[in-house]
């Protein structure tokens, strides 16, 4: 843990350099330091192998063009009730502006020390944010990742000059798609489209993340498991893999329910975006939506580089409270702010447990 003295000078060491975990790659290293070390049992090749009954599940595929409007909100609404998870294709986000993302912050991760060291901070004031883990001092084990923040309408000259001309209109068609995507969710809920748009979500911010290829994968994660301080995240991910989701009740081929909770590989889909329900919407649906749990496997082989568009509430007093009408049961949740939703998602780190558990009645 970070109280540990010989960690605590470990991990300061780590963030003084500002070179993040691709600093330690391009260091030549050949084992994983022990900050990044993960319990054992938390590891994919020591955990439980699936059942092979439970192989053949995947992530629903939902095709956005589809005609049938009432059929497209019933496959949105099956998928953010159980999975929670689903990914999108014919969705309007042009190829080019995706591959340019990539591009782009692959490009910004892969600068020199000297060009990225100005954005590195843990001042969560600034806008624009490069770092390696924000809970680098709260959780029990860093991962193999570093991050380059862009929170809700930077100023032009805030962002990287390797991202200056491809992110704000990368976020302009997503945040598009995250429109069309909450007036499905909304429609699912039986309120009216524009319901949850204008009643909470009036930001996006984006996490680009790179995970550089891992020496001794076997000992660390890229992403601990987690559930997104979101609403609703649009995920763009290359075709390396390693993201996997939760999944805790999974058809077997004759049809029953297998337990327990088993990692569900969540693959590259050529032209696809990666949609899943975040802790905001969990919490506001009383539990009809469900924000699970996922992570990145580390791994030998990469970089892997994916950006995480996150739809969110800007306002920190406004108040999130659960919708119990339509005959829903009782409220399941404690009303919270957003702001001490996320000062308690901060505090928490990414630690392997729900940051919901703590405002749950």
């Amino acid at each position: 843990m970070a109280s540990d003295p010989e960690r605590l000078r470990a991990l300061k060491v780590f963030d003084d350099t500002k070179a993040g975990v691709k600093g330690l790659v391009d260091a030549g290293v050949t084992a994983v330091p022990s900050i990044f070390h993960h319990p054992p049992e938390s590891l994919p090749l020591l955990e439980p192998q699936q059942p092979h009954g439970q192989q053949h599940f995947t992530i629903p595929v939902i095709d956005l063009a589809a005609a049938d409007r009432a059929g497209l909100v019933a496959q949105v609404k099956a998928a953010a009730e159980t999975v929670g998870f689903f990914q999108v294709v014919n969705h309007s986000v042009p190829e080019p502006a995706m591959s340019d993302m990539l591009a782009c912050v692959r490009r910004f991760h892969e600068s020199p020390e000297e060009a990225k060291a100005p954005y590195y901070t843990r001042d969560p004031g600034r806008r624009v944010r490069y770092q390696s883990n924000f809970d680098l001092f709260q959780s029990p084990a860093a991962n193999w990742r570093d991050t380059l923040l862009m929170e809700t309408a930077p100023a032009p000259e805030e962002v990287p000059p390797a991202c200056r001309a491809v992110a704000p209109e990368y976020v302009r068609v997503v945040w598009e798609l995250g429109r069309a995507l909450l007036e499905l969710l909304s429609e699912a809920l039986g309120v009216d489209p524009r319901y949850l748009e204008q009643e909470f979500v009036d930001g996006l911010s984006v996490a680009a993340h790179y995970y550089p290829a891992c020496p001794e994968p076997r000992l660390t994660l890229g992403t601990t498991r987690h559930s997104d301080p979101s609403f609703l995240t649009v995920l763009l991910q290359d075709a390396v893999g390693g993201l996997q989701v939760l999944v805790d009740r999974v058809d077997d081929e004759a049809g029953n329910r297998q337990q327990p909770a088993v990692w569900v590989d969540v693959p590259a889909v050529s032209g696809a975006l990666v949609v899943n329900v975040g802790d905001y919407l969990q919490l506001v649906s009383n539990d009809r939506f469900r924000s699970v749990e996922h992570r990145v496997v580390a791994s030998g082989v990469g970089p892997r580089v994916s950006v995480a568009c996150f739809l969110r509430t800007e306002a920190s007093t406004k108040v999130l409270a659960p919708m119990v009408t339509g005959g829903h049961g009782e409220a399941r949740y404690k009303s919270a702010t957003v702001e001490e939703l996320v000062r308690h998602y901060r505090a928490k780190g990414l630690d392997g447990t729900s940051a919901l558990q703590r405002f749950r009645i």
